[in-house]
């Protein structure tokens, strides 16, 4: 957030919640259904006249031709579609000349029908469908409030989206079972459900009290082994081909453009939370009394945002970090990763230390040569996948090739050109 104070950014992100923390689901691990609480008396249903001031003020505050509404929850579905229908009038009611207006729109799938996904394909909503793998895994902690498991209905709606051809991606909760099963769930994501693009989330849950994470919680280790193993597939033959998020975040930082994603940008504060009375906090994360900003019913949406409040929350970020972590070698791709997970001391007593930091220096650790040479294919204005070949030329012929040969990948460069200029 290095702007002028007081300065409005020229874009920001909202992520807003309809229906506030309410859910059809009764997820473990689920960190937003204690918000609930909040909000004692709500009926958490958001009004239009809520509804269009998000609309109307984020498109007036955005000075990019691009803006992106994210519809969230809870589970917004709960909504019913009308209030969708609306919304998307509302949108065109107060588009500008040349603006490009994308919805988002994260779900359990539950109540997705045909109705649903004819509506997101006509209006091109980009959804995002929550699943944790294969029915086993997925079941372990995605439950209904009667207790019963959830996958047959989530795959169900797959098919559904599928069959409309509406754009999806996957969003998996990595948790301490489904983490010791890194293949298995990439590949039923990737070969049985044929996702074009996956987003894996650490599930990291603190106890009330201290800094101890409940057994849930998957371990830096585990979160480690997890990436790499997916990885060292995807690596192989997967490039161009699945989009896994996490790598496209990870290699921005290899490309010296980390914050393509909030967790890996040096500063934060312009992913913000609103929830469905208007009321507006400074991250989906930290919706809680300490970090309320305002209602954009009484101030306007852009002013909260570029607030003195909100500037120091995006700036602590940077300015909390430890030794360690200004000392680390991947400080340009990780930047200390969401300040909701630093919370440990490092190994001499320092606070601010991120609990997954074991696991993310070591994927990083293993994905770092692969991450240079396909940063360098992008520089060269080639594409990454062209990583594959190189890398597979590699395992069969090892110091074989001469520098003047004719690099085995198949790009007709001389071996000093090509994979050997990007392997010293």
């Amino acid at each position: 957030m290095s702007r002028p104070d007081g300065e409005a950014p020229p874009a920001f992100h909202v992520m807003a919640k309809p229906t506030g923390a309410q859910c059809n689901l009764d997820c473990a691990y689920c960190f937003y259904r204690t918000k609930e609480g909040l909000y004692p008396d709500s009926n958490f249903r958001m009004t239009d006249e809520v509804m269009e001031e998000y609309i109307r003020q984020t498109i007036e505050g955005h000075h990019v031709p691009h803006v992106t509404f994210a519809w969230q929850g809870g589970e917004p579905t709960q909504m019913g579609l009308d209030f969708f229908r609306r919304a998307v009038g509302v949108q065109k009611k107060h588009a500008k000349t040349k603006t490009r207006i994308e919805n988002t729109f994260q779900t359990n799938g539950i109540l997705l029908d045909d109705e649903w996904c004819r509506f997101f394909h006509d209006n091109a909503f980009l959804v995002g469908l929550s699943m944790d793998g294969p029915g086993e895994l997925h079941d372990v902690y995605r439950r209904d409030r009667r207790g019963r498991g959830t996958f047959d209905r989530v795959l169900k709606a797959t098919r559904l989206l599928q069959k409309h051809h509406v754009e999806f991606n996957i969003l998996c909760a990595v948790n301490s079972t489904n983490a010791d099963h890194p293949l298995e769930v990439y590949r039923f994501f990737r070969d049985e459900l044929g996702a074009p693009y996956i987003q894996f989330i650490p599930i990291v849950e603190r106890e009330e009290e201290g800094n101890t994470v409940t057994d849930r919680s998957v371990r830096p280790e585990q979160w480690g082994r997890f990436l790499t193993r997916v990885f060292d597939e995807w690596i192989r033959r997967d490039v161009g081909r699945t989009f896994v998020l996490n790598f496209d975040w990870a290699l921005a930082g290899w490309l010296g453009r980390a914050g393509t994603v909030c967790v890996f940008g040096p500063t934060c504060g312009l992913e913000v939370a609103l929830e469905h009375n208007g009321d507006l906090y400074s991250c989906d994360h930290f919706v809680e009394p300490d970090h309320f900003l305002g209602n954009i019913l009484t101030t306007p949406l852009a002013e909260l945002v570029s607030s003195e409040q909100q500037r120091r929350f995006g700036a602590a970020k940077r300015d909390t970090l430890p030794r360690q972590c200004r000392e680390c070698g991947f400080l340009a791709v990780c930047n200390g990763e969401c300040p909701k997970n630093r919370f440990i001391e490092t190994p001499d007593g320092e606070a601010g230390l991120n609990y997954l930091c074991e696991g993310y220096k070591a994927f990083f650790s293993h994905a770092d040569r692969p991450m240079q040479m396909m940063a360098d294919l992008l520089r060269q204005g080639r594409s990454a996948d062209e990583v594959m070949p190189m890398l597979a030329a590699e395992r069969k012929a090892p110091g074989r090739v001469g520098r003047n040969d004719p690099c085995p990948c198949g790009s007709g460069l001389k071996y000093k050109k090509c994979c050997g200029r990007m392997s010293r």
